[in-house]
């Protein structure tokens, strides 16, 4: 009995030690939880090499390790970065960087016994020879396709000429793929590289389980200051978890296990929003919502040399355009995540946006313009095909509705999305669906979809649109150097588009992003970018 009660006694003990144990690991825990930044990338990152920042996904986590010479802010101006200043010269087309004398590359002990060293400007000559390199097969090579050469005029100036003049080349140097790496590092882990890489940005790579987490850790190095002085990042650290779905990634946001979700998946969007885009009420007082303009058109397009007799016909291309409710589709079908596509092709948010430029509901004019293709025609029941992948079923179906009551009935085709994308490059597509996000912010990205030298596969233009007037101006655009009259210019080419109709625009997305109630200078931008330099976690 006395050797059972002692036996007793020890195992009360030993939960108890047990239990004290794990309330200091997770008091210690929670007093340090504010200096971490949580986020799920359920699309998984292919590559931590800016090289191969392709998706946004990569773009997110390599943006926090790597600077270029140039970034952007939240309203899409350039701003320094890595070069302090800059000239453009020579008609536009020599640019000249003046670097700053303090951007150090992460610790490593390649770079000798002081660990790091200090970036010059043979490193970016290194870093865009690189990237422009046919052997290691970047897909952000294009970016440089503009560029005559470059070279370090001495360890402090970097000079890029142009071929010609290009308004938006600062835009293209914003691009995760013009970053700066360190030769040292890249030589000695070659394709590895991707796994452990090390950049000049405002965290540092720590630890990388493919599939399962990464962690950043504060560059305590890092060069830029907030307003105040305050050397950045604030944060500690970023750690990234991999679930699969987005499902599960917002239910592990409403339990507090990660500090932000980005977009609007259809599997919650009932759930915290409602019908007119606000917060549900049991989550007001939980979580925070941003949101704002996002470059990205969503559209359908029509392939313009289609052998089809109702694809050729402007009116039908026309009667498309009128035929639905664009308001009405973005407060059902997206909770009012987005604004319906009334302008032009430029989305709302980038310069040379014009509101005037498209289509708005029209039932009656549409019905006329199918009657009168019929009688063209002689054609009793015009018919379509409209092809699509699984995730847009839901807005494409909405429209099949809508374009049925003006007596066009609409055959959707849901394909897979690596199929729909292999199939409008090749022309084989006569009615389908697409969205464009910008990638770099100048309307030019948007309109070198219509330009008749880009036709696809050789370029972005998929609906094969040829317009000769709109190859000229195009081209003007090139060498339009005041910002005013290249706007004009975007502006009229928007105008020749649309009154073509070989495209039919959808709506101009938002960025929309939860978070938990102690984030605080997150922000939101126009690209999409996840910038956590100064971003802070108030105490619980």
């Amino acid at each position: 009995m006395l050797k059972r009660r002692r036996f007793l006694i020890n195992v009360f003990i030993g939960i108890g030690f047990l239990l004290f144990s794990f309330s200091c690991s997770s008091n210690s825990k929670n007093k340090r939880n504010h200096l971490v930044f949580k986020y799920n990338e359920h699309k998984n990152i292919g590559s931590l090499d800016p090289a191969f920042a392709k998706d946004l996904s990569d773009i997110w986590a390599t943006h926090q390790l790597f600077n270029g010479l140039v970034q952007m802010d939240e309203k899409l101006n350039i701003k320094p970065c890595i070069a302090k200043n800059w000239s453009i010269t020579d008609s536009a087309k020599t640019y000249t960087f003046h670097l700053r004398n303090d951007v150090t590359f992460h610790k490593h002990e390649a770079f000798g016994a002081d660990s790091t060293r200090f970036v010059k400007a043979s490193d970016f000559v290194y870093s865009f020879n690189r990237l422009a390199d046919p052997l290691l097969a970047s897909p952000g090579s294009w970016v440089l396709n503009k560029v005559k050469g470059f070279s370090a005029l001495n360890d402090s100036t970097f000079q890029i000429q142009l071929k010609q003049p290009f308004p938006g080349f600062l835009g293209l140097l914003t691009m995760k793929y013009c970053s700066v790496v360190p030769r040292e590092i890249v030589e000695l882990r070659g394709s590895d590289f991707r796994s452990y890489p090390i950049g000049t940005g405002p965290f540092q790579f720590k630890r990388w389980e493919e599939n399962i987490k990464l962690v950043f850790r504060k560059n305590p190095n890092y060069f830029e200051v907030d307003s105040l002085g305050i050397q950045l990042p604030y944060l500690e650290a970023v750690a990234i978890t991999f679930l699969p779905d987005k499902q599960s990634e917002f239910l592990q946001f409403a339990q507090g296990n990660i500090d932000f979700v980005s977009g609007l998946d259809t599997s919650y969007k009932d759930e915290i929003l409602t019908a007119q885009g606000n917060l549900q009420p049991q989550y007001k007082d939980k979580v925070n919502m941003i949101r704002g303009p996002y470059l990205n058109t969503e559209y359908l397009a029509f392939l313009m040399d289609s052998k089809l007799d109702a694809i050729q016909s402007l009116k039908l291309r026309k009667a498309v355009n009128m035929g639905f409710d664009r308001t009405k589709m973005i407060i059902y079908l997206r909770n009012g995540v987005g604004f319906p596509a009334n302008g032009g092709f430029i989305p709302k948010g980038l310069p040379g946006f014009n509101a005037t430029a498209g289509y708005t509901y029209d039932p009656e004019r549409a019905i006329a313009l199918i009657n009168a293709f019929k009688t063209e025609t002689g054609i009793e029941t015009p018919e379509v095909t409209l092809t699509t992948t699984s995730n847009y079923i839901d807005l494409c179906e909405f429209i099949q509705r809508e374009l049925q009551k003006i007596g066009l009935n609409v055959t959707i085709d849901v394909v897979p999305p690596s199929t729909l994308k292999d199939a409008k490059a090749t022309g084989q597509l006569d009615f389908f669906r697409a969205s464009w996000i910008a990638d770099y912010p100048d309307a030019e990205n948007y309109l070198s979809l219509f330009y008749s030298k880009n036709f696809a596969p050789n370029g972005p233009n998929y609906s094969h649109y040829n317009n000769p007037e709109f190859d000229e101006l195009y081209e003007a655009s090139f060498i339009e150097t005041e910002t005013k009259k290249r706007q004009a210019l975007y502006s009229k080419m928007d105008s020749l588009v649309l009154s073509a109709a070989p495209v039919v625009p959808l709506f101009y997305d938002e960025v929309i992003r939860f978070t938990q109630k102690d984030i605080e200078g997150l922000g939101i931008n126009p690209t999409n970018l996840l910038e956590l330099k100064q971003v802070r976690k108030s105490k619980n």
